[in-house]
């Protein structure tokens, strides 16, 4: 796939960005194996770094997790410009069809309070929302009891951002991605956008949006510009004044990005910096006062980490003015930034078993996955790993030495994956499955004994510390 640049391309040293300070920024990343897929520096609105760590690309459209929320926050801000809807009108008005019981706070519970996540709940509300018998989500929210008057207790909840999306839904007829498309992301370029639904049909509004780097880095662009693009407004400029300042506390810790308060659905930062960001390192970071904008995907477990080095090696690297060409430093940062990847899986055990368990068929014990049959077929350079399941048959091909990308169902339909395997031992097979538009990563381990197979599945960067273990017999 090729891919369709829409942000112009400069030399860091002619937008004042030090390309050692990048550099610096790249090899920290890059020397912990932090877990970054890719990265985009903008500074005046011009693309001064980008890399990305193979097997992830750039074109890749990349889950968001809760980046999505900073999306949903603008489909509200536009509707508020078209007059659908107030921040002061409360969340009960545009529910006339749900049965309530209204309780003082539900009844004082308003559109701003869903923005900046101080509904009044004493937890996040999704749990509920995805345990709810019926998958009426609007009906489970409103149904939670408000512990907190709203607008005075910070706690970060999905749900309410949820609810913003019905309400959008609610008062345009349109879904939020269907009312996005002509309002930001085709005047944007941001062209191939999915998101999430739940099982009303309703987008998810707090998570499920997937785009690539340089839509993260576009939607950044015109925060920084206060919601102008192409000499056109496409966002109110106090709407962007409002989603980007503090609207509500949460704690104090000047060491943590997570305690510098909340605005509507963005997070505040330190060094004057506001960012969206989404589970496992999803980051849209603006820091205005440098006209700089950041974004990242990632599979990472913790965040922090993430954003202490963009504070350490990025900002020192910004200046006021162009700087002088170093064509030595440059060409450094260009090779680094192609070179980056997270290497495939190799080994020099000698291959013994290859002849003996190549075609045979496996039958798995009862297990969680619902994984019934096996089969490796072996060849030189690789092997495909083909699994029986309650959906039917799939497969994962694995280079032995080198990645070899294709699709499967495994964990979601159709779902990226980059794949490599080695023989750990004369009887043991490892396969690394990195699905490379989401954080996730499958290490599978499958030792081979007399007329069986014992398989030990590990899910990174979140799953248990203890992989799970499946056991499979020759047919």
């Amino acid at each position: 796939m090729s891919q369709a640049y829409v942000l112009p391309r400069s030399r860091p040293e002619s937008v004042g960005v030090s390309p050692s300070a990048v550099m610096d920024f790249l090899e920290a990343a890059d020397s912990t194996q932090m877990g970054l897929h890719s990265f985009m520096l903008l500074r005046h609105g011009q693309v001064a770094a980008e890399a990305s760590w193979a097997p992830y690309k750039a074109e890749h459209k990349h889950m968001m997790f809760s980046l999505s929320k900073s999306f949903t926050s603008t489909a509200i801000g536009l509707a508020v410009a078209e007059g659908y809807l107030t921040l002061d009108d409360t969340v009960i008005s545009f529910f006339p069809d749900k049965k309530l019981q209204v309780s003082g706070h539900l009844n004082k519970l308003r559109v701003r309070h869903l923005l900046s996540m101080s509904t009044g709940h004493e937890h996040d509300t999704m749990k509920l929302l995805w345990d709810s018998p019926d998958k009426d989500w609007v009906q489970a929210f409103l149904n939670i009891p408000i512990v907190y008057e709203p607008g005075t207790h910070f706690v970060y909840n999905s749900g309410a951002s949820y609810m913003l999306s019905a309400i959008v839904q609610k008062v345009t007829g349109q879904r939020l991605l269907d009312y996005l498309q002509p309002r930001l992301l085709q005047p944007l370029g941001i062209e191939g956008a999915t998101w999430e639904a739940c099982p009303k049909g309703i987008n998810t509004g707090g998570w499920g949006l997937s785009i690539t780097v340089e839509h993260i880095a576009l939607f950044g662009q015109l925060y920084l510009q206060k919601g102008v693009w192409n000499g056109t407004r496409l966002l109110s400029e106090v709407w962007v004044e409002e989603a980007t300042s503090l609207q509500v506390q949460n704690g104090v810790d000047e060491e943590s990005d997570w305690k510098q308060g909340y605005g509507f659905q963005f997070w505040m930062c330190r060094h004057g910096a506001y960012r969206g960001d989404g589970a496992f390192g999803q980051f849209c970071i603006v820091i205005p006062e440098q006209d700089v904008v950041i974004a990242m995907t990632s599979g990472v477990k913790k965040l922090q980490p993430v954003l202490d080095l963009v504070w350490t090696h990025l900002l020192p690297g910004f200046s006021n003015q162009p700087t002088s060409l170093n064509d030595e430093a440059y060409e450094s940062l260009q090779q680094m930034s192609r070179s980056l990847a997270y290497k495939p899986l190799s080994s020099a055990v000698p291959v013994t078993l290859t002849a003996e368990v190549s075609g045979k068929r496996f039958v798995f014990e009862p297990n969680e996955l619902n994984f019934k049959t096996a089969m490796f077929e072996f060849a030189e350079n690789e092997c495909v790993a083909t699994y029986w399941n309650q959906k039917g048959e799939d497969q994962v091909r694995c280079g032995i030495n080198y990645w070899i990308e294709g699709r499967t169902n495994i964990t979601r339909p159709a779902a990226h994956v980059a794949a490599s395997g080695r023989w750990l031992s004369t009887d043991t097979f490892e396969m690394e499955w990195r699905y490379v538009t989401t954080p996730f990563i499958d290490r599978v381990t499958c030792r081979f004994d007399e007329n069986l197979v014992q398989v030990e599945l590990l899910r990174l960067p979140n799953g248990p510390e203890e992989p799970m273990k499946l056991e499979a017999r020759w047919e």
